[in-house]
């Protein structure tokens, strides 16, 4: 689990979470072509749609990919002219984020119309900017975390997730979010049944805070027995 400073006064800051199809070589090759193409594009262009479009292009060009797909969330958050930051994320088939506030509201992010990553040409790419403030956090995270089963043998889901987010009324921090989903997840019979991948950000509060600044926290989670794998 590690803590980084991601905002400061005047400058953006990019974040992305992703999940790969498969498991073996052919993904590990996915993951890694995913991680370099990601950090290029957003240098290059950081609009959010820009930088899926040019991993959906890298994915079909490469043949070491093989027919893998994968989904992402990629972000770039960037001074608020009122207070905190404007955050705009940008989705190819992948769950949506949970834009959380500290009196218990919770929101999902979710762009319509993203389409998978690496699957079609000329595939199209959806995104979304929220008013991330001080107080408030964005939680990103892999379906293997709605997807784990409770004692009834029903799914988390998005509305369990919803749920249990909504539970939250303190001002948000990153490392709490992390920490009560992975405890969420240990309360589950058999734990989460493919493994998971987290990542939170939250704004401090502004008594809280020297200058603009933004917190990501990150976590991944593997199935008993298995070693995690490494996510874009």
């Amino acid at each position: 689990m590690g803590r980084d400073s991601l905002g400061r006064q005047g400058s953006d800051a990019a974040f992305f979470l992703g999940d790969v199809c498969g498991k073996g070589p052919e993904a590990a090759a996915l993951t890694s072509l995913t991680r370099y193409t990601l950090r290029a594009a957003a240098l290059v262009d950081p609009d959010p749609d820009v930088v899926l479009t040019s991993l959906n292009t890298a994915l079909l060009l490469d043949p070491a990919v093989g027919t893998r797909f994968c989904t992402a969330v990629f972000g770039v958050l960037g001074p608020h002219e009122e207070e905190g930051f404007t955050v705009t994320v940008a989705t190819g088939g992948h769950p949506p984020a949970y834009h959380l506030r500290g009196d218990g509201a919770v929101e999902a992010v979710h762009p319509k119309g993203g389409m998978l990553i690496g699957a079609l040409d000329g595939a199209r790419f959806a995104s979304r900017s929220i008013h991330l403030a001080p107080g408030e956090g964005l939680l990103l995270y892999t379906d293997g975390l709605t997807e784990a089963r409770t004692l009834g043998g029903e799914m988390i889901g998005e509305e369990g997730l919803t749920g249990f987010l909504s539970a939250r009324t303190a001002p948000v921090s990153a490392a709490a979010v992390i920490e009560d989903t992975v405890d969420l997840l240990d309360a589950m019979p058999h734990g989460a049944g493919d493994d998971v991948a987290l990542l939170a950000l939250s704004v401090p509060l502004a008594d809280a805070a020297d200058g603009l600044t933004a917190t990501a926290t990150a976590h991944t989670i593997a199935p008993a027995g298995e070693t995690p794998e490494r996510r874009p």
